[in-house]
């Protein structure tokens, strides 16, 4: 589905004061909102643009072509099957086959999640023996258990520290994941420099961050990436992500909720016990306000000092092609390798130089990413005529693309680190990438890039990025998150009847809902 600006029926609430009064309506903000109107409260959300979704929308991109792209996030692993029930969401996804491939040389490594026989065989002709194989099923053996243990603790109240070691109830597994950086794990475990780099991708993405960071944040990405749904899959949404965020938004609509677009909120006050929201149109009351922007729009809005600016590390691009390209390897099928997560430039080396000389304000000279395609496993959001021309569509998602790099120069920078990015992608093809890609109504290649900075502008995530600040992981911190109280459900701030219910929460990021959950049970336990 493709989001359609709502026709305002009135850009003025139909009340003076709420319950709660929701700003963004981002997927997060729809979720709290449908939780809270459900258990009878007044809710009130306001998003600024002309429609609902925020960062999980559909949208057709390129003029001349009935093609439903999922333009900014675009795959489901941390939303919970407890929202969609609980919700009673018209919303599925579908599993992909293959887990990934990765091109190297002549050859490459194809991960078939449905075949660990013809997965061995594909370590074997990529590293000689099956040595690597055997680590890659203990390792991720102990990551899914790790992700059975801890991802039915993420919509519940916070565990400490010591309950969540607890819970994983494996000593070995939590030194790995939380206590060493990923580095050390992945070097001890597997021995080939492409099969390292395969792994260490899940630390990195929207992370701008390094295999031995002392900090962890790599460890922090990494968990959020393989704990998905208590498996570690990433799924592909039916009908594109546009699908399920329409659904949340028919949800809240149905349980009371009124939703109010392209009205921005401008200023936040509360003395802990009441809040008023200013926005451009007015003002309302509410007991409680939960803000679906991360913590630096948070301050803004409050008139406080405002944290350190989060710094997005992606690239993002959508295209459309009129068919899948030949791949140098002979014997992969591009139907099986676009499927899965495609990697690109991602060995453990390739993945250190082009950190460092992206840290060194450089664009990296082999710009790592990743590929899939959306429509090889859901057709839906192609036009049938499309789909019977084999057009198919690629998402690509490259990484170590901080902020900075785009500051002096933002179309500049994106240029150059588009076709650097694009030189790595044909040096695996057999044919340019460019002879396959179709063109639109007004004559140009059906291909947009988006950088941090345009991620910023367009959806308002702060510094481009795209989890609103460093990731945490799921437990409540002695010192406080940045200072602050999270609270018992992860979603608090300094003043007490403000809540974060977008990804800058403890236990946020990524289209997984959680945030608007916990923070919607927040609000009705308090």
């Amino acid at each position: 589905m493709v989001q359609q600006p709502q026709s305002p029926r009135s850009h003025r609430p139909l009340r003076t004061t709420y319950d709660a009064v929701i700003v963004g309506g981002g997927h997060n903000g729809l979720v709290a909102a449908a939780y809270l109107a459900r258990a009878g409260r007044s809710v009130l959300l306001l998003e600024r643009l002309p429609s609902t979704g925020g960062a999980a929308v559909s949208t057709r991109a390129f003029s001349g072509f009935d093609a439903r792209l999922s333009r900014y996030s675009y795959l489901v692993s941390l939303l919970p099957r407890k929202i969609i029930d609980d919700l009673g969401l018209r919303f599925a996804v579908r599993r992909r086959r293959i887990s990934s491939y990765t091109p190297h040389g002549d050859g490459g490594l194809l991960v078939d999640a449905g075949s660990a026989a013809r997965t061995r065989e594909s370590f074997v002709r990529l590293t000689g023996s099956d040595r690597d194989f055997e680590a890659w099923q203990r390792f991720y053996g102990m990551t899914q258990r790790v992700a059975e243990r801890v991802f039915p603790t993420l919509t519940g109240p916070l565990p400490s520290r010591g309950e969540l070691e607890r819970i994983v109830d494996d000593k070995a597994a939590w030194e790995q994941l939380f206590e060493r950086p990923l580095g050390e794990s992945v070097e001890a475990a597997f021995e080939d420099d492409v099969v390292r780099g395969v792994v260490l991708t899940d630390a990195l993405i929207g992370t701008f961050t390094h295999a031995h960071d002392p900090s962890l944040l790599q460890n922090r990405c990494f968990l959020y990436h393989v704990i998905g749904g208590g498996t570690g899959d990433w799924d592909v949404p039916v009908g594109g992500m546009g699908a399920l965020t329409d659904a949340l938004a028919d949800a809240a609509r149905a349980a009371g909720a009124e939703i109010l677009t392209g009205t921005e909120v401008t200023a936040l006050a509360t003395d802990g016990t009441r809040a008023e929201v200013d926005f451009d149109g007015g003002r309302v009351s509410a007991r409680h306000v939960l803000v679906n922007a991360s913590p630096h729009a948070l301050a803004g809005l409050l008139g406080e000092p405002a944290p350190d600016r989060p710094e997005g590390a992606q690239l993002k691009v959508n295209m459309l092609l009129r068919r899948l390209p030949r791949l140098r390897d002979a014997d992969a099928d591009p139907h099986e390798a676009f499927s899965g997560t495609f990697h690109i430039a991602e060995s453990y080396s390739g993945l250190q130089s082009a950190y460092e000389e992206a840290a060194a304000g450089a664009v990296p000279t082999a710009p790592p990413s990743e590929i899939y395609c959306h429509s090889l496993t859901d057709p839906t959001i192609l036009a049938p005529g499309l789909v019977a021309e084999g057009m198919h569509t690629l998402t690509l998602f490259g990484l170590h693309a901080p902020a900075r790099l785009f500051a002096a120069d933002p179309a500049g920078a994106k240029d150059a680190l588009l076709r650097a990015t694009l030189a790595q992608l044909d040096a695996v093809l057999a044919e340019p990438l460019a002879d396959c890609l179709a063109v639109d109504a007004d004559g140009r290649p059906c291909i947009e890039a988006k950088s941090p900075l345009d991620l910023e502008r367009e959806v308002g995530l702060p510094g481009g990025h795209i989890f609103h600040r460093d990731l945490s992981f799921p437990y409540a911190r002695e010192d406080g998150a940045d200072g602050e109280d999270a609270g018992p459900w992860g979603v608090g701030t300094a003043h007490a009847n403000v809540l974060l219910c977008g990804a800058g929460a403890v236990r946020g990021g990524g289209v997984s809902g959680i945030p608007g959950h916990n923070a919607a049970m927040a609000v009705l336990g308090a």
